[in-house]
């Protein structure tokens, strides 16, 4: 996994007091899902988005695991592209986040997810309601639904062969910041680790979310939930993440000033500070 581990070679986004992860392997059902693991105590499952794997929530998980023991593992086909050979759902994906529990051993584990991830965070929450201890979720909606900056992302995914790394086309990343990142190794870290999986797998992925309607899912819910979205974040509508607060019963919103969809990149500190403050009012009361 050296290729995930990019991030802690640049100190700007790497400080000395935030713990370093270890690595590992799970052997799932249908894959070998390699997972990074950071600190100890009470476990938190970290479920990385649709492109960067769990390099990209590396240092939101660092964060994180000054409190928590955080597992961050790989999606299927984010090492593995052949696995597209067999056609999985949805549902597939949030077995897998099961199954990676069930072998870890983890009972009742705090699980977040983030973008891509968070959709499977809130629909393992409503599918297995005693499993989590509660769900946390940054950047979601209840569908993915049309919008020209969606359309053209997926059909250039889907249709074109694009040059990884290219200065020109990375400038795309922008739009997930919500704003010019204005850290030219922030934007070159988040372009590098995006482009480490493989176009097919994101587009497959994109194919996946256009299916996606969380709507009948999350009155289940039946665990402590956490909703956050960065106040710039072009795929999170007012609309979806209000019917997130209507329909999931024990829900907070938190809004990140100032960030967008990779709020979880730009912003890790402040995420994991909601974090913090969320689960010790629910949890420790």
């Amino acid at each position: 996994m050296q290729a995930t581990l990019q991030l802690w070679k640049t100190p700007h986004l790497s400080p000395r007091h935030l713990p370093m992860p270890q690595t590992g392997l799970a052997v799932l059902r249908d894959y070998t899902a390699e997972y990074l693991s950071w600190g100890t105590g009470e476990p938190l499952v970290l479920i990385p988005g649709l492109a960067g794997g769990v390099g990209l929530v590396s240092l939101l998980a660092a964060h994180l695991a000054r409190q928590y023991r955080v597992l961050a593992f790989q999606l299927r086909g984010e090492t593995e592209p052949f696995v597209l050979r067999r056609r999985f759902d949805l549902n597939d994906l949030v077995d897998d986040v099961a199954e990676f529990m069930d072998l870890l051993c983890l009972e009742r584990p705090i699980v977040m997810g983030v973008s891509f991830g968070g959709v499977l965070a809130l629909q393992f929450a409503a599918r297995y309601p005693h499993r989590p201890a509660a769900v946390i979720a940054q950047g979601v909606d209840v569908t993915f639904a049309p919008s020209l900056l969606r359309f053209a992302t997926e059909l250039v995914l889907r249709h074109y062969s694009l040059p990884c790394d290219n200065p020109y086309v990375n400038q795309f990343f922008n739009l997930f910041f919500g704003k010019q990142c204005d850290d030219l190794r922030l934007l070159n870290f988040v372009a590098r680790q995006c482009w480490q999986t493989d176009q097919s797998v994101m587009a497959y992925r994109f194919q996946l979310a256009e299916r996606m309607d969380l709507r009948p899912y999350l009155p289940a819910i039946r665990v402590p939930t956490l909703i956050i979205t960065g106040q710039l974040d072009v795929l999170s509508t007012a609309q979806g993440v209000r019917e997130l607060e209507l329909r999931i019963p024990h829900v907070e919103h938190v809004r990140i000033a100032d960030a967008g969809h990779f709020a979880f990149v730009s912003h890790a500190d402040l995420l994991a500070d909601a974090v913090y403050r969320f689960l010790i009012r629910f949890l420790t009361s």
